[in-house]
């Protein structure tokens, strides 16, 4: 199987976060050592992290680059010490961390970049990937809309949700549809912050996920009660 992680952080070794992170655990859980895992973050100051992270997995891949949208080969990201130790609001858009820090003094730095559809080509090389998580601060969704769906089959796509806008969330919902894909409830981030989309056919999710939109965050849980999983 295949597993990419995008936004990786400081995978489960991040204190702040009570040392968990939903799809790390889930990569460790039900990854077999014949199988391929990708695992991808901007900051450098993480990369140490995820080593550690994953260093009784021989079958991790480790990137230290950027997920571009508009095919620069090299992006801007922004951060500020008020998040240190594991600078989880890095972002390339500086908007995004301004709306979480809006008083902190803002630094950044530059970083190698590929677009989601280039990284699936030149690093991972399968056009069949299992099982997907993005977490991108601030560009999930300019990133999941950008992937060529005619050229990769992802099976399952977990995207954080949660600075997305209703407009938004409702293209992109309609776009997984019409590519095949029903919402399956919370993705794997352990805070439900992901929406979790696979590669089947339930007419009754795709029905009911028409509405998903308009749910606020907090009653997201009860509407996943409708659906079938």
């Amino acid at each position: 199987m295949i597993f990419i992680h995008l936004g990786a952080g400081a995978g489960d070794l991040d204190e702040r976060t009570n040392f968990k992170c939903g799809f790390t655990e889930f990569i460790k859980s039900n990854s077999k050592s014949r199988d391929k895992i990708f695992v991808l973050e901007a900051n450098p100051k993480n990369i140490s992290h995820l080593k550690a992270c994953y260093k009784d997995f021989s079958n991790v891949k480790i990137y230290n680059l950027g997920i571009s949208f508009d095919n620069e080969k090299n992006l801007t990201f922004y951060y500020t010490e008020d998040d240190a130790p594991h600078y989880q609001v890095c972002s390339s858009k500086i908007e995004h961390l301004k709306k979480h820090y809006p008083k902190s003094k803002i630094k950044k730095f530059e970083i190698q970049s590929l677009s989601i559809n280039e990284f699936f080509d030149k690093k991972v090389k399968h056009n069949t990937i299992d099982y997907l998580s993005i977490d991108l601060e601030g560009i999930d969704y300019n990133a999941l809309m950008s992937i060529n769906m005619n050229k990769f089959r992802i099976k399952n796509i977990s995207v954080e949700f949660i600075h997305l806008t209703k407009l938004e969330k409702k293209t992109m919902i309609n776009h997984l549809n019409q590519n095949g894909y029903s919402y399956v409830g919370f993705g794997y981030d352990h805070n439900n912050f992901d929406f979790l989309f696979t590669k089947k056919k339930i007419l009754l999710n795709r029905f009911l996920s028409k509405f998903l939109w308009i749910i606020e965050k907090k009653y997201v849980k009860f509407f996943n009660y409708f659906i079938t999983r």
